[in-house]
């Protein structure tokens, strides 16, 4: 399976950090927060990435370069600006290739990556996206989406938090244009036909979204020692 690093967001609540760095390449205990994602799709088997960039894309790509020390093949999608998730997608599409994909947010931290392993409703079409929800964070309490017998629902309850790590089928991103895409709205329309499903994966999780957050995450892994 390939995958995609979300990569292209400026990171606006974690300036000033963020005006001479790309946010994926902020570090946690002293590793840009993307090669914690690099290494561990290395470990389960991947072997071929592809990076969305727009702010500061070029600093990526002098950092990561070509991926061969993490022993991978790292794919550069360039957006003059931020496409958001879908629109991002959508640009990435010829370098994804027609069979579903992995998709990890650039910005966030998680110990350990799901066992990724596609159904055969989501390598046919049937299912067009599977998403990894975790526990809701202080920050984000309400969460976004239900869970019931493996299908995903914007109503019900108790709602988890999207942890910004799914398996998509190419045939969901289809029917868009090229431009600015929102993924919120696309698989909340496609919940309703119960084509997005999804399980609740108990891991360590942090949205490393704010300095507070990012000072948590590093004071935690330093004390394991990673």
């Amino acid at each position: 399976m390939k995958a995609m690093i979300l990569a292209a967001g400026r990171g606006e609540r974690l300036r000033p950090l963020t005006d001479t760095v790309p946010k994926p390449l902020v570090k946690a205990a002293g590793k840009p927060l993307i090669e914690y994602h690099l290494e561990k799709l290395s470990a389960i088997g991947v072997r071929e990435v592809v990076i969305n960039t727009a702010w500061l894309g070029h600093k990526l790509v002098e950092t990561l370069e070509d991926g061969s020390r993490f022993g991978l093949i790292i794919h550069y999608s360039h957006e003059d600006e931020a496409l958001e998730t879908a629109g991002g997608i959508v640009k990435a599409l010829p370098l994804l290739g027609g069979a579903p994909f992995l998709v990890v947010n650039g910005d966030i931290y998680i110990d350990a990556l799901p066992s990724f392993s596609p159904s055969a409703e989501l390598l046919s079409g049937e299912t067009l996206a599977h998403l990894y929800l975790v526990d809701n964070p202080p920050q984000h309490p309400q969460g976004d989406f239900a869970l019931e017998q493996g299908i995903l629902s914007a109503q019900g309850s108790p709602k988890f938090t999207f942890s910004g790590i799914g398996i998509y089928h190419p045939a969901l991103f289809r029917a868009l244009a090229p431009g600015r895409h929102a993924l919120g709205p696309l698989l909340r329309q496609h919940m309703e036909g119960g084509r997005i499903r999804g399980e609740h994966f108990d891991r360590y999780w942090c949205d490393v979204g704010t300095p507070e957050r990012l000072d948590a995450l590093n004071q935690r892994l330093m004390a394991l020692g990673v």
